[in-house]
């Protein structure tokens, strides 16, 4: 693809500026294709940008405000009052087509607000949803939502999650009729609440689904299901879970194999292998989530992403654009829909 346009919310996350602007540089590096636009403070852009290559800074262009949406922030008070905020300008960019695609470490909440108001969902859809790989020991992506963008859910809501994520699978991995599953705390058909329960009658009528009936939590990594689904308040403790005890289990790691001389001997002979399956244990591999179910592509990654794990969610959205993710997710969704409302 040739003049790809990302939209940066150069303000949003913990760091700022100060981790999306090297990280904007070393996209550029990697695609060259690619342009980006950073929305903020110019200020402190600049202050990043001063020692840049001059055909880096070629295909920079920076949209200057000083307004940004708090952490703290409520996402309604966000969407009202912060109209000039370097997430909704970014946002705007994708609405009118200036770029392909926005990334954002800022509110999620407030990001979710604003890219369904300013972008739209696409035909029957009600909320977008937050969605990301996890890896499994199959090797294969297992697709998780919602990861936090909806904190509670109806049972319709989670249906049409099933639904998008068996699109989203089919269209990025080729996979055809995904496994799907809803994420519980048994697998037999009397557990779960209500939502869960009533989603799983939806999906058990639907043979355009290929649901598989429940999985508990011990199964995500297990590569068994292609999509898993659950409400946005379960999605995000679980993800925010393995990431902490993906980052123990490196640390417990890396403290064992500096105990004793052998040891240490042993672990220099092994030391790439060990190196890979460190990198293949850390989360910021695995950064960076998607907004499905609107007519744009929006990425948000964690607000406390550092460089590389910021890199992963800009190198996300260049997938996605490339692919031209919402319209192969709209032809396949209102096929499916269709037939299910016929």
């Amino acid at each position: 693809m040739t003049n790809l346009t990302l939209a940066l919310d150069a303000m949003g996350g913990d760091h700022g500026p100060h981790v999306t602007v090297p990280a904007a540089l070393r996209a550029l590096q990697l695609h060259s294709f690619l342009k980006i636009i950073l929305v903020g403070d110019k200020t402190e852009i600049d202050v990043y940008l001063r020692q840049a290559e001059a055909n880096l800074l070629s295909r920079i262009e920076i949209i200057h405000t000083d307004e940004v949406v708090s952490m703290s922030d409520r996402p309604v008070h966000a969407l009202r009052t912060r109209k000039n905020s370097s997430m909704r300008l970014a946002i705007e960019l994708v609405r009118d087509d200036r770029a392909q695609a926005c990334v954002s470490a800022g509110n999620t909440g407030a990001l979710m607000a604003m890219a369904k108001v300013l972008l739209k969902t696409l035909p029957g859809v009600d909320r977008p949803a937050l969605v990301s790989c996890l890896p499994a020991v199959t090797q294969k992506p297992v697709y998780l939502l919602d990861l936090g963008a909806n904190i509670s859910c109806d049972s319709e809501t989670l249906f049409q999650f099933a639904v998008m994520g068996s699109v989203l699978c089919e269209a990025v991995d080729k996979k055809s009729r995904p496994k799907v599953a809803l994420l519980n705390v048994g697998i037999e058909e009397i557990k779960g609440n209500d939502q869960v329960q009533q989603a799983a009658q939806l999906l058990q009528h639907t043979d355009q689904i290929n649901y598989t009936g429940f999985i508990e939590g011990d199964e995500i990594y297990s590569g068994n299901v292609d999509v898993i689904v659950c409400d946005g308040f379960v999605g995000n403790i679980t993800l925010k879970t393995s990431e902490g005890i993906a980052k123990l289990l490196v640390h417990q790691l890396k403290r064992g194999l500096t105990q004793g001389l052998f040891v240490r001997f042993l672990a220099k002979l092994i030391a790439p292998r060990i190196q890979a399956v460190l990198s293949q244990m850390n989360p910021d591999h695995y950064n960076g989530a998607s907004l499905i179910g609107l007519r744009g592509i929006v990425v948000k990654s964690h607000g406390n992403a550092d460089e590389t794990a910021y890199l992963q969610a800009i190198s996300l959205a260049v997938t996605e654009a490339q692919r031209r993710l919402p319209e192969m997710i709209k032809d396949r969704l209102e096929s499916i829909l269709l037939d299910i409302n016929n």
